[in-house]
């Protein structure tokens, strides 16, 4: 009699879990035609479009290189063509002619960024937006105003002796741990140290002395997680909206882990100088110019929003850029040696530590730098941009409200602008110094900082290359389109190696650094 009165219940409980296992397929199903109606809705008509996947779109095709899958898409798709990232539709721009004709002819209607979930609503979301990642809005406006006016020429002069004492205190490093050209060493905790200490420097008159200091250490370990939550492809959840569903995800609860910490020495960095300011003491500095400067009245969310501008956009760009070209360097000694001779050339002397007050005059390292910033360009995705008005582009309308990349990757390697692009020729920058280069972006957006950036890339390379002969002591991997650590990080590092500073002068170098301590 129990299993008859039972069979009933079981009867009743198997017709439940197949109507939820219905319900739940039905509910899906449901979801994912809806979906692909609003991702249809979502695309350009009349731009060109690689197929994709439901769902993910072109993600999964772009997982491994986005920028290389974007150039070599163009062969197919033409210049200027359309990808599906989930649910955005997303414009990309691959050649230097259809850059200058979308970013700077149509400057105005660039001028926004769009909003991503993971960097704007959880890494962001207590400090404030960056120049470089805000939305058009008056708050940029004020931002911007204010930039120009600390990170101008006349402005930048008077961080001479910041770039003078950071670059000795590198050569310096380099001399010591890596004694004297014997021992071969992973420059790139030195190199760190210079790109930071020279941002906080300049923003807050602060130095860090040493790699080994706990701000170095915690600075670095928050900026390069921070840096990769503004990563276009590798963050899923800012293109799949189903995925945000999940609060606990692993993306999320590492970028509002981060923010909090950067949240601490931000506010630190920032209380500490206001105090300076109040009683006169600070130094030169971008934020103490920018708290003076009256004409521009920045809120606090702002003023952290300006000091993230300056440590997001200088720390990582320039030290990573200078990581590549040392490992480059170590194995092209025929290039070393080129620049050290334009170097002894423009000195008229073997002097190892030049004068940090040269607005780079010597024509061969200016090159080299821009080359070094071509031919690597470390974040090959500018940021995205957001149209603010309809565009009009061969007779394609790219309408208000959409998402546009420019592949800085491609257009610094556009064979169209650049003979043999795929080799490091420094060179092509003394036959055509006007040319553009795309790794700071162009128009309205472009990077504020860029004047700043390419004078410490100067006086870097015009130190390091007078005072050592770089070698490697093996085989380094340093090809910018394969051997990075991430190719789904914003930032592409390359992969870590050593190398050997050999001084061209042990007993001059010796000397120069014992005057400098």
């Amino acid at each position: 009699m129990e299993s008859i009165s039972f069979l009933p219940r079981q009867i009743t409980l198997g017709h439940l879990l197949q109507a939820s296992i219905l319900g739940s397929l039905a509910v899906a199903f449901l979801y994912l035609i809806g979906n692909e109606i609003i991702r249809s809705r979502a695309r350009i008509s009349g731009l060109k479009s690689p197929k994709g996947w439901p769902l993910v779109g072109n993600l999964l095709d772009i997982w491994e290189n986005a920028a290389l899958k974007y150039q070599e898409w163009a062969k197919e798709y033409g210049d200027v063509y359309q990808v599906m990232l989930g649910n955005t539709a997303v414009v990309v721009v691959n050649s230097s002619a259809a850059a200058k004709t979308l970013f700077m002819s149509n400057s105005q209607a660039l001028s926004s960024r769009p909003i991503a979930y993971t960097f704007h609503k959880i890494a962001s979301s207590t400090s404030g937006l960056t120049i470089g990642t805000s939305p058009y809005d008056e708050s940029l406006k004020k931002k911007k105003k204010a930039a120009a006016v600390a990170l101008n020429r006349p402005a930048i002069q008077t961080y001479i002796p910041y770039l003078d004492i950071e670059t000795k205190t590198f050569i310096r490093d380099l001399f010591n741990y890596g004694k004297a050209g014997k021992a071969a060493i992973d420059p790139l905790p030195m190199v760190q140290r210079l790109s930071l200490s020279l941002v906080t420097t300049i923003n807050w008159g602060i130095r860090i002395p040493s790699f080994e200091d706990e701000l170095f250490k915690e600075i670095v370990h928050v900026e390069e997680g921070l840096n990769k939550t503004r990563s276009t492809v590798g963050n899923p959840q800012d293109h799949i909206p189903l995925l945000r569903l999940n609060p606990r995800n692993e993306g999320s609860v590492k970028a509002r882990d981060l923010r909090q910490r950067r949240d601490r020495y931000l506010a630190k960095l920032n209380q500490d100088l206001a105090e300076k300011v109040a009683k006169g003491t600070n130094k030169p500095c971008i934020q103490a110019s920018v708290i003076k400067y009256k004409e521009v009245e920045l809120n606090d969310t702002e003023l952290a929003a300006f000091s993230l501008s300056v440590l997001g956009g200088g720390f990582e760009t320039v030290s990573t850029t200078v990581q590549w070209t040392i490992a480059y360097l170590a194995q092209h000694p025929d290039i070393q040696d080129k620049a050290h001779e334009e170097i002894r050339r423009f000195q008229g002397s073997d002097e190892p530590l030049c004068d940090a007050a040269d607005d780079q005059k010597c024509a061969y390292i200016l090159a080299m730098a821009k080359e070094a910033l071509r031919y690597f360009t470390v974040i090959p995705l500018a940021l995205p941009r957001e149209s603010i008005k309809d565009i009009e582009y061969n007779g394609v309308r790219i309408p208000t409200g959409s998402t546009v990349y420019m592949n800085a990757w491609a257009c610094n390697y556009d064979p169209k602008l650049w003979s043999k692009p795929d080799a490091f020729i420094p060179e092509r920058w003394l036959e055509k110094p006007d040319a553009p280069l795309f790794t700071f972006g162009l128009g309205y957006r472009m990077c504020a900082a860029h004047i700043l950036a390419t004078r410490e890339l100067y006086i870097i390379f015009m130190r390091l290359l007078s005072s050592f002969r770089i070698e490697a002591p093996e085989k380094i991997k340093c090809d910018p389109r394969f051997d990075m650590v991430n190719p789904k990080d914003l930032i592409m590092s390359p992969k870590p190696y050593r190398a050997l500073f050999v001084p061209r002068d042990e007993i001059r170098l010796g000397e120069a650094l014992s005057s400098f301590e």
